[in-house]
């Protein structure tokens, strides 16, 4: 694609990401707040590629990316199941406010199911509150904190 949506009044398409989508993925990720290269967004893109317990999908708007969602399914100890948990989610910011946020949501919730997965989880930066209330008014609720600590040594 190589190209962003603007807003648009076309149809939404969601689809997985593939290779040629990786300029496009760079840019979102940016956007997101996390600097990320058109070379860097290629590796990740083929390592969700060859592994089937990660996803990676784009939504577009007539052949333009606009938007993101990355989902992975992992075993939970702690809930002796699996559980599946949204790691990136972003529309472009001028293509904010069409639905598009909601469905790539309807989309990681519609593989989690076919995983047979019970619980899905989103981790949001403290400081995005417009993306706390887009979460709460999809239905999700909060749940525990989340920590950090870079081991940069």
């Amino acid at each position: 694609m190589g190209r962003l949506a603007g807003s648009s009044t076309g149809t939404l398409r969601i689809r997985p990401a593939q290779i040629g989508d990786a300029n496009d993925v760079a840019v979102l990720l940016e956007e997101l707040g996390y600097p990320c290269t058109r070379d860097d967004a290629a590796e990740r893109i083929a390592r969700v590629l060859h592994d089937p317990r990660l996803f990676l999908l784009v939504a577009e708007i007539e052949g333009a990316v606009c938007g993101l969602m990355s989902l992975d399914i992992r075993y939970s100890i702690t809930r002796g199941a699996d559980l599946a948990r949204i790691t990136a989610l972003v529309v472009a910011a001028n293509c904010g406010r069409q639905g598009i946020g909601r469905q790539l949501l309807r989309e990681a919730e519609a593989i989690a199911r076919r995983a047979q997965v019970a619980r899905i989880e989103v981790t949001s930066n403290q400081r995005r509150e417009a993306a706390h209330a887009f979460y709460l008014g999809c239905g999700y609720s909060e749940g525990s904190r989340h920590f950090i600590k870079l081991l940069g040594d």
